[in-house]
């Protein structure tokens, strides 16, 4: 075998060698287990099951204005007692009075100035649906609890707020029940943040 063919031969080995080795390098790190750091594991929320009962039965479970408001599509009256107590709750989240859904959350709540409690977006977005309402003549965007169907109110876009969303979810605070946070969300005096100052 002269040199030249000796050479032939070592050049064309490595220019087939290079991508075998490069195969190899890829199957290696596909068949490698990921480390815990880069594994991530993502919790999978459950759609809603919807809660069907009749009039009767809402109204053992609600007060009448908790079901005029759900149940009928009422409005309570502007800057009543529950929306002063909302005005001072810390921490937490706020369900569904008539069948316990996570709707939102102080960390979207914030001072609208509106007479009723406001968020800019809620914390369980598939707990809240939306649908138009011409009940006073012109479309507006009701907001609905989207287990048991309940009427909590209205959301409004474009009203200028200096929130993450420009949108104001205009709720009964009638039919919010409050639940406090854990004391591990407390601030370090363990003093749970007002965060009702917000605008």
């Amino acid at each position: 075998m002269n040199k030249r063919n000796f050479f032939l031969t070592l050049v064309f080995i490595g220019l087939l060698g290079v991508p075998v080795l490069v195969c190899f390098e890829i199957l290696n790190k596909l068949d490698a287990k990921p480390s815990a750091k880069s594994e991530k594991v993502e919790k999978v929320e459950k759609t809603p099951q919807p809660i069907k009962k009749s009039s009767v039965e809402w109204k053992k479970v609600l007060t009448p204005e908790q079901y005029r408001i759900l149940r009928e599509a009422g409005t309570e009256a502007p800057n009543g007692k529950v929306y002063q107590e909302f005005k001072h709750q810390g921490a937490g989240t706020y369900c569904c009075a008539g069948c316990d859904t996570e709707l939102f959350s102080s960390k979207q709540k914030f001072d609208s100035r509106c007479g009723w409690p406001s968020f800019y977006d809620p914390s369980k977005a598939k707990n809240v649906t939306t649908s138009v309402d011409w009940h006073l003549g012109y479309p507006r965007t009701e907001v609905r609890c989207a287990v048991c169907d309940g009427h909590l109110g209205h959301v409004f876009t474009g009203e200028g707020f200096d929130t993450p969303t420009d949108k104001r979810y205009c709720i009964n605070g009638t039919v919010l029940k409050f639940v406090p946070a854990k004391p591990s969300a407390q601030t370090p005096q363990g003093k749970q943040k007002d965060v009702s100052e917000r605008k």
